[in-house]
């Protein structure tokens, strides 16, 4: 077996690394994060104490009204794996829609705003995260459909548990993406990768958030980048439509 050049391997990996910090944006780092560092800034920001303080509530509540079915974990269990198609969903069908005329008024909601502005200016770490003003309603609509759909208190409190978890981890998934903080394990490089792919080269594509683009490829929106033109409306979503 014919050993490489330890100088070529090296020249081809920094060529490789240039390319990818080309496609992805991370040319443009600030700086170098530490791990420590990006979880002192996440907690500078109002969308996870808000997150936080839903979770410790429900938690809370799940102790106090004891012990449940072991049926119960269906419930994570449930949400974590549907989570890939509900972020995709969400992703394209709440967050980049497209605002609509109906006579003289237009039908815009303040997330999809929101997320035209992060797609703007993606490094703005503030737009990062949900909304504060959004999650005024969020937390307590996760609250209401709780109590509505399930068939029991602590049912309803191990889905509020659940929910809030989830959402927290997303925030923190988000923000490290975008923030200075260099990828290290397989997994968080290939979600990295992907979500700057979808800010920086098209938007059309690589719609999945916190997961490795499960749902992406499932739905056809997760093509080699090579095969993808860049978009001239990756940071001014709909500009074209419009116009």
């Amino acid at each position: 077996m014919t050993r490489v050049d330890p100088r070529i391997e090296a020249a081809a990996s920094r060529r490789l690394a240039a390319d990818e910090d080309r496609i992805t944006g991370q040319a443009r780092r600030r700086e170098s994060l530490s791990l420590r560092g990006a979880w002192r800034e996440f907690w500078r920001h109002p969308s996870p104490p808000m997150i936080t303080a839903a979770l410790a509530v429900a938690l809370t509540g799940r102790v106090l009204v004891g012990t449940g079915s072991a049926w119960e974990l269906l419930v994570p269990a449930t949400l974590l794996a549907l989570f890939p198609l509900i972020e995709w969903v969400v992703h394209v069908v709440v967050l980049h829609w497209r605002p609509r005329r109906l006579g003289p008024l237009t039908l815009d909601s303040h997330l999809a705003r929101e997320h035209r502005a992060h797609h703007a200016d993606p490094r703005d770490l503030p737009l990062v995260f949900i909304p504060w003003r959004a999650l005024l309603w969020l937390l307590p609509a996760f609250a209401l459909a709780g109590l509505v759909l399930a068939p029991t208190g602590s049912w309803a409190w191990t889905f509020l548990v659940s929910s809030y978890a989830i959402m927290l981890g997303y925030e923190w998934t988000h923000y490290l993406v975008h923030s200075d903080y260099r990828p290290r394990s397989r997994w968080y490089r290939a979600v990295w990768r992907n979500h700057r792919l979808h800010h920086y080269k098209n938007e059309h594509y690589w719609f999945a958030v916190v997961t490795a683009g499960t749902a992406d490829r499932v739905l056809g929106t997760y093509p080699e980048p090579g095969s993808v033109e860049s978009s001239p409306t990756v940071r001014t979503l709909h500009a074209t439509e419009r116009a």
